[in-house]
């Protein structure tokens, strides 16, 4: 990855602890990619979508990766995929759930509508540095994504 421009990790998660402890632990697994955060569903495909806030020019670059909370107000994590995995422009974008649920119901139907992997958010700091290491050497060193379009949906 030499000479490109890390890929934006984009966290959907309501929970005002759980994205500074995300943060932390990228941080500690010494990953160099920019992430960002969105607070639900809505403002997730917001940003997907240069909408609201995110209009600007430049405030939403495209996630190479998107860090999905399931339980979230507004519009919960499984609406926010079913959306995503159904928009050509957008379904190629990896998606990670992270989240506290463990039930099967939960993982059978996340990747029945497109997930890329489930994990279950672990207990401890130390637990979640080790996830997002691994995360990032498999989704920016081992496998190969295909390229997106830029933040302004151009190739």
């Amino acid at each position: 990855m030499t000479g490109q421009k890390p890929v934006v990790i984009l966290l959907a998660d309501d929970d005002e602890d759980d994205r500074l402890m995300a943060r932390d632990a990228l941080e500690e697994a010494r990953l160099a990619n920019e992430l960002r955060f969105v607070e639900d569903g809505e403002d997730l495909l917001d940003y997907l979508h240069h909408r609201g806030k995110y209009a600007r020019s430049g405030s939403a670059p495209r996630p190479g990766l998107i860090l999905l909370d399931l339980n979230m107000p507004r519009k919960d994590g499984r609406e926010a995929l079913r959306e995503i995995k159904a928009d050509p422009d957008l379904r190629r974008i990896p998606i990670v759930v992270l989240t506290t649920s463990k039930a099967e119901e939960d993982v059978q139907r996340t990747y029945d509508l497109g997930v890329n992997s489930f994990i279950t958010k672990p207990v401890s700091f130390a637990a979640l540095v080790e996830i997002m290491r691994t995360l990032g050497e498999y989704w920016f060193q081992i496998v190969q994504l295909p390229r997106g379009r830029g933040a302004e949906g151009s190739p």
